[in-house]
């Protein structure tokens, strides 16, 4: 005896390979749609640009159109208030913080490096050539000796870590002393 069974009605196979797919794709994705790709972020933090807000990018030009009260002096030429910019009538001008010699700054400042070492008590901390400065200290005092050329010749001067003429008696003492072993 031959015993059947009904078969069951088939569901057709198309319409379920299409949501099968359909699910498989979509869970795949994740949330692309909603992701905004950017390389920026998928770089290493130490290689990503610098993000400045825009009124800080900009330099302030509020008083770039001012004009200055003063000598209408260059903005970039270094201010030597008791050297002469011309050359001296007479003799070389001096004054409690420089005098002038003639001459030609490299030969100066080597002059004035040998002065330096020969005076007892001075302590030369550096020399940039360069800048035409000695960072010593005298007497207690901290202070620059600086060379620069001027038109009437060379201009050596004491002066304090601002860049203004040094005051005090140990300065004054030391341009006095330089100012006789180099005949200024």
């Amino acid at each position: 005896m031959r015993l059947s069974m009904p078969l069951p009605k088939m569901v057709p196979l198309r319409p379920l390979v299409v949501a099968l797919v359909a699910v498989a794709v979509f869970g795949s994705s994740g949330c692309s749609w909603f992701r905004k790709k950017n390389d920026l972020y998928a770089m290493s933090p130490e290689s990503r640009p610098l993000e400045v807000p825009p009124d800080l990018n900009l330099p302030d030009t509020s008083g770039a159109m001012k004009l200055g009260s003063g000598e209408g002096q260059s903005v970039s030429r270094s201010s030597l208030p008791t050297a002469p910019t011309t050359a001296a009538p007479v003799g070389p001008a001096s004054s409690a913080s420089g005098f002038t010699v003639q001459g030609e700054r490299d030969a100066v400042f080597a002059k004035v490096g040998d002065a330096l070492a020969a005076t007892t008590g001075v302590v030369i901390a550096s020399k940039a050539q360069i800048l035409g400065t000695y960072d010593v200290d005298y007497e207690g005092s901290k202070f620059l000796v600086r060379v620069t050329k001027v038109d009437a010749g060379v201009y050596v001067s004491a002066v304090d870590p601002r860049g203004l003429p040094a005051s005090g008696e140990a300065p004054t003492k030391l341009i006095a002393a330089l100012k006789g072993a180099l005949g200024g």
